[in-house]
């Protein structure tokens, strides 16, 4: 084949060589607009994963390139005056120049035509001699731009400003600086990559930019003002650009997150950043370039070759790999970018933030790269808890105050439908299913939504609060709970409003029952789809009822004994109706502002405060996104949401999201919700609960250190292992878990299992 890469940076050289030495007889032309040495980046980052990919494609590039890379293992982090150092992080650089003039080198070395200083032409009808074009031309391409309406291209501009620089400072850590200025925050990301030089990424929000008047200066203002904020880290050494061509404020960028849908078109293809690119605060960039290019002269090497097949296999396959590089700089970006909310944090906090921010490193990925290090972090955590108790625990093992009520720990048995009651009274199986769970270690039990009239109910088989047969039978689950474990019990009230009156769950999720169906309210007559009854739009003397039912069934919860109630006000039942404009088409005083729209969610809410004990904590489930963009609520709306229930009184807010509207988008993964849970926690400065898709330890803990919520709520896990948390408890070889006397044989048994197996792992590692 006759081959032109566009593109004269790792993805090209790269993708080049790697053709070449498939088949020498492929004729491989390589064309750069810039000059051989010109280059506009400073150090390159790789894993040790791309270097055994490195040395597998090309054993020769492979290990010139291994030779010369700089290997360091410590982060620092400087805040508040302080420097927190860990260790066990085994990065490997090496100079953007020199990693191109050694695949230069080895590509004229295999017969690579190399034309530097050639502005290729963007239209293909230029390239008639060659079989295929790449596109390695960057993030800006202009062969790709030319061609957009084929690649179905997603370019979001962040909003944060940087600036690219070098210094002769040789860092002995990745350090990142963050220093505090009148006009705002600013910080350095900073690493060494060979003997003399490092990498110096100064960033800020573009507000303090603004505030600065950085907007008005070149490169040269920029450069000396960088040098004087940051002076006592670069120990006299100036910064330094190779940007030379840029002018005035240009010399301060925007990363630009490339997706694209589609990867070729005719003999077109797309590689690098051309196709995508990853925030430079993971360093995946390049990694992933060489890696697109291995692939792709992979596939279009096979014998017999089927092009559109090959294709479709190196979009496919590599396609997965940028995702999950795409969503951690995704995580890591949005950190940088809501830097403030983390502000706040003791510095050892603020430096495990910092350092799981993108999800790719957990709570016991951190234990085996500094074990000591991490052992701080659980001591401070525990050290904050209630009593302050200095200890080598996991987080999800301290305990937790609200109000008078003080819990074991931070695990919650989160509220799920068992569709199980029978008139709305808990039976057996609730004795059994919330006895157990409350048994198995978790330090706070909730029922499922527990409804305040008939009328409330999902389904025939939920339970109620409205009868004194209901608040007997609930007597009699909080008695053995309190007896017979260490757990307290909250209990849920809600009312089901449009999403009322359906079958149960394993019969027809959301249908409406076949006969007996009875009227609906809500806060409009918007149907929760097509199939469901429309409901009555409530009037004010439906809102005196329910209010006053709700405060009749917190009544009821203190002859109970239940230890903390919860409004539910998400997931698109009656409260949760008036929140979400979704639902809410109202023109009068409880409809169109948010704080219309909250009016009466409030005043539910304040009534169940006043008749609940004020030793007593009360929390509010919300849903933090209608998945609807801004047709619904988001999640800075999510954040008022939850300032004003706190205002009135509540202690928790219970953060879940979606299950609004029918038609919503929501975006599911592992701890999908979290992110809201922390947003509202600190930027609201309030206590908060994650859940959703959270079902490893290592997920709680990573969740409770990095101060993202406080409580951690698992409904699944608990579905089907009543005694996850201490099953955790025996993983973690912690031995202050609460276990019932009668079990203490087989949580033994338990233990030394799990420290066996955790032996035998740690000898297989080496």
């Amino acid at each position: 084949m006759k081959i032109a890469c566009v593109g004269g940076g790792p993805a090209g050289l790269y993708f080049a060589i790697s053709m070449k030495l498939r088949d020498p007889a492929h004729q491989v032309d390589v064309f750069e607009r810039n000059r051989a040495d010109d280059t506009f980046g400073w150090g390159v980052v790789f894993s040790d994963q791309t270097v055994e990919n490195l040395m597998a494609n090309d054993p020769v590039s492979g290990a010139t390139i291994r030779d010369e890379f700089t290997h360091w293992d410590d982060i620092d982090v400087h805040i508040h005056g302080e420097c927190v150092r860990s260790t066990g992080h085994g990065f490997i650089g090496i100079g953007r120049k020199r990693l191109l003039r050694i695949m230069q080198d080895r590509a004229r070395e295999l017969g690579v035509g190399l034309h530097f200083e050639h502005e290729a032409s963007a239209d293909l009808a230029e390239w008639a001699d060659y079989d295929l074009v790449i596109a390695a031309d960057g993030a800006n391409s202009r062969i790709r731009d030319a061609y957009a309406e084929h690649f179905d291209i997603d370019i979001q501009t962040r909003r944060n400003k940087y600036i690219w620089l070098g210094t002769h400072k040789t860092f002995d850590a990745f350090t990142f600086a963050f220093e505090q200025l009148e006009e705002g925050w600013v910080w350095a990301h900073a690493y060494r990559f060979d003997d003399n030089l490092s990498t110096f990424i100064v960033e800020m929000a573009p507000e303090t930019w603004e505030k600065l008047g950085l907007d008005r200066q070149g490169p040269d203002e920029a450069i000396a003002w960088s040098e004087r904020v940051f002076a006592k880290y670069l120990d006299g050494n100036r910064l330094m650009t190779n940007a030379s061509h840029l002018r005035g404020s240009a010399a301060w960028l925007n990363f630009r997150r490339i997706i694209t849908g589609r990867w070729s078109y005719d003999k077109l293809i797309l590689l690098g950043d051309a196709a995508h690119t990853a925030h430079f605060s993971i360093g995946s960039g390049t990694k992933l370039a060489i890696e697109d290019a291995i692939k792709l002269a992979e596939v279009l090497s096979r014998p017999g070759l089927d092009r559109a097949a090959a294709l479709a296999e190196y979009q496919a396959e590599r396609s997965v790999e940028v995702l999950k590089l795409q969503n951690s700089a995704r995580n890591s970006t949005e950190w940088f970018e809501t830097l403030d909310r983390y502000l706040p944090f003791a510095p050892i906090q603020f430096a495990y933030s910092l350092l799981t921010r993108s999800q790719r490193v957990s709570h016991e990925n951190l234990r085996l790269r500094d074990k000591g290090w991490l052992e701080g972090v659980e001591r401070w955590f525990q050290s904050q808890a209630p009593g302050g108790r200095d200890r080598n625990a996991p987080p999800m093992f301290a305990p937790y105050q609200l109000r008078e009520m003080t819990l074991e720990n931070r695990i919650v048995v989160s509220p799920m439908a068992m569709y199980s009651a029978e008139d709305g009274t808990p039976g057996d199986f609730h004795l059994v299913h919330y006895g157990t769970r409350a048994q198995g270690g978790a330090g706070l039990v909730y029922t499922e939504m527990t409804c305040v009239s008939p009328e409330a109910r999902i389904t025939p088989g939920c339970p109620g609060m409205y009868a004194p047969d209901h608040a007997a039978a609930w007597r009699r689950i909080v008695d053995f709970v309190h007896r017979e474990s260490q757990a307290k019990i909250c209990l849920q009230l809600g009312h089901s409003g449009a999403k009322g009156s359906t079958k149960i769950g394993w019969e027809g999720m959301d249908e409406p029952l076949d006969t007996g169906n009875w009227p609906l309210i809500a806060a409009s007559d918007v149907p929760w789809s097509a199939a469901n009854q429309p409901p009555r739009p409530m009037t004010r003397t439906d809102m005196d009822q329910v209010r006053d039912q709700f405060v009749a069934a917190t009544r009821m919860a203190i002859y109970a004994g239940f230890d903390m109630i919860e409004l539910h006000a998400a997931h698109g039942y009656l409260l949760s109706s008036f929140i979400t404009p979704m639902q809410n088409r109202r023109t009068d005083d409880y409809g169109g502002s948010l704080e219309n729209r909250l009016r009466f969610p409030l005043e539910v809410f304040a009534a169940m405060r006043e008749a609940w004990p004020a030793d007593r904590p009360m929390s509010v489930r919300i849903s933090a996104t209608d998945w609807m963009g801004d047709q619904g609520v988001t999640p800075d709306e999510a954040v008022r949401i939850a300032e004003a229930f706190h205002a009135a009184g509540a202690d928790l807010i219970d953060v879940s999201a979606g299950q609004t509207w029918a038609d919503c988008t929501p975006v599911y993964g592992r701890m999908f919700q979290t992110p809201f849970a922390d947003q509202i926690r600190n930027e609201a400065r309030v206590s908060t609960m994650a859940v959703g898709n959270i079902f490893e330890t290592d997920h709680v803990n990573s969740i409770l250190a990095a101060g993202r919520a406080d409580l951690v709520a698992l409904g699944r896990p608990h579905m089907i292992d009543p005694m996850w948390t201490l099953r955790a408890a025996a993983q973690h070889e912690y031995r202050g878990a609460a276990v019932p006397p009668a079990y203490l044989n087989g949580m033994g048994q338990l233990a030394r299992n799990m420290k066996r197996a955790a032996e035998q792992e740690a000898a297989l590692r080496g």
